[in-house]
């Protein structure tokens, strides 16, 4: 058996995963504490500026909400700020985990820890990704919602009745009771009176810029493809689960395919935790900025154990419990 062989191994015994955050947990401010108080968080940082020939850090550190909020801007601030605290975890001593995942534009960032995608590759493709994405509809032709309280079957049944012609389905299925829909804003707007005919909840419009993750989304993921088509995957330190399918994989060659096919696709986050606690994983720990994902596993599975890292003094306090 090789080293690496056995290094695989020793990962599966770790029972922990990783999970990286995607659009929507920003903040200003987000990043500096890490940047300040690790040289690994810092040089993540620095490569981000020089890779994007801007200052993408000051952006994180102290810019201004507004910029920091359109996608071009946010994916690529997501992903640096992620990479960063996963490389402060592995200077203090995180055991190496058995798995990652990553939500929407997370995946990228699970990539990077996984050492099959290049930082500076990564981060100049989430911000084309984001731009493609904002550019693939017209402002005001498209609309997501979240629906609370209702089961996904349900929700399928009343997107599919709604469309009347048009683009509307579950876009983020992130928990039991907790699905976000997305599509043409008139098709979005008739499911969400639809769904709460149902027994829905709750039904609330998002102020996003975009319908992200349906097929109104196809113009972006063709143009994103051509850029993924030239990317060098290498191999794998520890497995995905992939957010588009809840399949596990540690196969670069499949990476691309994955990659395009979230774009438009929905993100399977229920099923991929489902996939992950499956396997044996007991805890999982969120890297990057906000705590969205620990409060969806708390919605998905009590049992399992959650935690943050997204400043020295959640890392500080998630390794003490490992």
């Amino acid at each position: 058996m090789s080293d690496t062989d056995q290094s695989k191994i020793e990962n599966r015994k770790s029972k922990i995963a990783l999970l990286f955050p995607g659009q929507g947990s920003q903040a200003v401010g987000m990043g500096k504490d890490l940047a300040d108080n690790f040289p690994a968080a810092k040089q993540v940082f620095e490569e981000a500026d020089d890779a994007l020939e801007f200052p993408l850090s000051a952006m994180c550190f102290e810019g201004n909400d507004e910029d920091l909020q359109l996608t071009a801007n946010t994916q690529p601030a997501i992903l640096a700020t992620s990479v960063a605290a996963f490389r402060a975890m592995a200077v203090e001593g995180f055991p190496v985990p058995a798995y990652v995942a990553g939500h929407s534009l997370g995946e990228y960032s699970a990539l990077v820890a996984a050492g099959v995608l290049n930082f500076a590759d990564a981060v100049r493709t989430v911000r084309k990704r984001g731009t493609y994405m904002q550019e693939a509809v017209p402002v005001g032709v498209g609309a997501m919602a979240a629906i609370l309280g209702l089961d996904v079957e349900s929700i399928e049944h009343g997107c599919a009745e709604a469309s009347e012609g048009q683009i509307c389905s579950p876009a983020n299925i992130n928990s039991p009771g907790q699905v976000v829909i997305a599509g043409n804003t008139e098709a979005v707007d008739r499911a969400c009176e639809i769904l709460k005919g149902k027994g829905a909840k709750r039904a609330i419009k998002l102020n996003v810029s975009a319908p992200f993750h349906c097929d109104l989304m196809m113009p972006a993921q063709e143009r994103l493809a051509v850029d993924l088509d030239a990317l060098n995957f290498a191999g794998f330190a520890f497995p995905i689960a992939h957010n588009v399918d809840a399949e596990v994989n540690e196969d670069p060659a499949k990476v691309a395919s994955a990659l395009k096919r979230q774009v438009s696709g929905p993100v399977k986050w229920l099923q991929s935790i489902e996939k992950l606690r499956s396997l044996g994983v007991e805890k999982f720990i969120e890297v990057g900025p906000g705590k969205v994902l620990t409060g969806l596993l708390r919605q998905i599975d009590r049992e399992a154990f959650g935690a943050n890292v997204e400043n020295s003094e959640s890392l500080r306090a998630t390794l003490e419990t490992l």
